[in-house]
């Protein structure tokens, strides 16, 4: 008898992601997967966001890393819910890591979560974690060879957060090409240039979360 092994394995991912899915629905929380390459800055971003946020939106975050907490607790400094989730080796959040904490959150009075994946181009994309959108951020030092490498990744996420651009002067990264190649991998995707130290171009990427938000709550 042969077994296959990933079939079973997104079988069960995917019935955890639908518990999630349906919780998330019925309390109307908007639900935002976050993935990236490690030191891409996603933390920062979710730090600027929730600074700019935080009074208009109940925002909670779920911290996905193989050890420590400490972005969980950079989070927490900034008045934010967040849950850590250790993976301990694993290299992405699965639907059933998600399930397993939903209840230290009152989704009756969050708004959003964010769920910060692990450091990976290759792993997260492949599971649903029962959110509403991913997203990955690239940022400049990585290089414009990362869309074509890496091309699930961007195929499977709707927005690409180009980050860091304070850098562009200095670095050897070429915006048009990175477009270019989002567009030919992904023609549905769309990218947003912001620098999460500088906060240039955050607006559009606040203006972004904010009409998701609100066309959810519009279903």
């Amino acid at each position: 008898m042969k077994i296959n092994l990933d079939t079973e394995v997104l079988t069960d991912n995917n019935a955890a992601a639908k518990f999630n899915r349906d919780l998330f629905t019925k309390h109307k929380t908007l639900v935002v997967n976050l993935m990236s390459s490690p030191g891409a800055g996603k933390t920062t971003l979710l730090e600027k966001t929730i600074a700019a946020l935080g009074k208009e939106y109940s925002i909670g975050v779920i911290e996905g890393d193989l050890a420590t907490e400490k972005d969980a607790d950079r989070i927490r400094a900034l008045g934010a819910k967040a849950v850590q989730i250790n993976t301990n080796g694993g290299c992405h959040l699965d639907a059933r890591m998600i399930a397993k904490v939903i209840d230290e959150f009152d989704l009756e009075k969050t708004d959003i979560l964010f769920i910060e994946n692990v450091g990976n181009l290759v792993c997260p994309s492949g599971y649903d974690l029962g959110q509403n959108h991913k997203v990955a951020i690239l940022s400049v030092p990585e290089g414009n060879d990362k869309i074509p490498k890496y091309p699930v990744m961007f195929r499977r996420t709707e927005l690409v957060v180009l980050n860091k651009i304070d850098l562009l002067p200095y670095l050897d990264f070429d915006v048009d090409m990175a477009i270019e190649d989002l567009k030919g991998i992904n023609p549905e995707s769309k990218l947003i240039r912001l620098s999460s130290k500088t906060e240039e171009g955050l607006d559009e990427w606040l203006t972004w979360i904010k009409e998701a938000y609100r066309n959810l709550q519009e279903q």
